[in-house]
């Protein structure tokens, strides 16, 4: 298959409420959808980048850029039998996997559809539903968070994710715990603590936790090791994991015993597919983050989801969670047992909405490019 025309569209979101992380509050998000054409047929993908380089050294400009500039003309000029090409195509540019998983999980959905058959059967998923859950951001004080988590308890959420940060950390977790103690909880630090910080995690040993999430380094494996030695809880692994390569030598090194796989964080499906396969072999639990997507890359996350090793309810909650209003629909609902089914028709199975304000677009057409303000 040959791609005739790639396009990058860009817009502003606001959130249904401030998102607080370790990093800052998040208000509103900026989205990156790419539109891949070939054989008659589009396929849609979603760039995970944030303004700000604070999750990772990826912005909406570098991935805008490197994605106009050098992935798209590489992507043009190829042929490709299957998705799983996309990955090689783009051998030559070092890192930017956020870059590249919005162009590979686009032709994904390409080829899904050309063949029509949805994304999950494509990649190999054996369910019809994945189980979710929610990530819930740093609160004022230990009170607001346990009534939020009350709030997401009762609309149908089994598995809660806290966000935590120095200073607003084992009290929060304790409130929670003490306030809904038969609940799946776990916690997500972003890498906001050091081995300095050893007796914090310590004390929510003790809580009953699924698992904590990145303690450490953004690209630690090494420190990892040691305070996994000193813990009960399982660590879980976020922005250490780039690459097939380094889950297994977290795994190796027993710097964690979970992985939470992004495919926009890891470079798409078929990196997302390989580090699903290598843990599964391993029988390490793995399970599927979040970006704050809209329901392109939510769509996406569901199919990934739906492989068999995706032993972990992941962070893909129902549409309504973030936007009152997204791009595409259908719209994500909830299952009565936290649940979200996966769709079972041709490609992601969700479409943009029309008239969309989109702050600029630019489409790329071999050496050809329109750029739209």
């Amino acid at each position: 298959m040959r791609i005739e025309s790639i396009e990058l569209r860009q817009v502003q979101l606001e959130l249904t409420a401030p998102f607080t992380t370790s990093f800052g509050t998040t208000l509103e998000r900026s989205c990156v959808i790419i539109a891949v054409h070939g054989a008659g047929v589009t396929g849609l993908g979603e760039c995970v980048a944030f303004d700000g380089p604070w999750y990772s050294y990826e912005t909406i400009a570098t991935a805008w850029h490197v994605i106009s500039e050098f992935l798209a003309p590489r992507l043009l000029q190829a042929d490709l039998t299957e998705p799983e090409d996309v990955w090689t195509v783009f051998a030559a540019v070092r890192g930017h996997n956020m870059a590249k998983a919005a162009l590979e999980m686009a032709c994904w959905d390409l080829f899904a559809r050309c063949g029509g058959v949805s994304l999950a059967s494509l990649l190999g998923g054996s369910r019809d539903r994945v189980p979710v859950g929610v990530s819930v951001g740093i609160h004022s004080s230990p009170e607001a968070l346990v009534e939020t988590v009350g709030r997401f308890l009762a609309d149908g959420y089994r598995r809660i994710k806290l966000k935590i940060a120095p200073g607003s950390d084992i009290q929060f977790v304790v409130a929670v715990r003490a306030a809904y103690p038969e609940a799946l909880v776990q916690v997500d630090a972003n890498s906001a603590y050091t081995l300095a910080d050893t007796s914090t995690f310590r004390q929510m040993d003790g809580l009953n936790l699924l698992l904590i999430e990145q303690p450490l380094g953004p690209d630690d494996m090494v420190d990892h090791v040691q305070l996994q030695r000193e813990l009960t809880t399982p660590i879980c692994l976020d922005e250490s994991i780039h690459s097939p390569d380094d889950a297994r030598h977290a795994l190796e090194l027993g710097s964690c015993r979970i992985i939470n796989i992004k495919p926009g964080r890891v470079g798409g499906h078929s990196q997302s597919r390989a580090i699903h396969d290598l843990c599964l072999s391993r029988a390490a639990p793995v399970w599927c983050g979040g970006m704050l997507e809209t329901n392109i890359g939510r769509a996406h996350n569901i199919a990934l989801a739906s492989l068999p090793g995706f032993s972990l309810p992941g962070d893909i909650s129902a549409s309504a969670r973030y936007y009152e209003r997204d791009i595409a629909g259908p719209g994500f609902v909830l299952n009565e047992d936290s649940t979200i089914t996966v769709p079972a028709g041709s490609g992601i199975g969700v479409e943009l909405e029309p008239n969309i304000r989109w702050q600029r677009s630019e489409t790329i057409r071999g050496q050809h490019q329109v750029a739209v303000t």
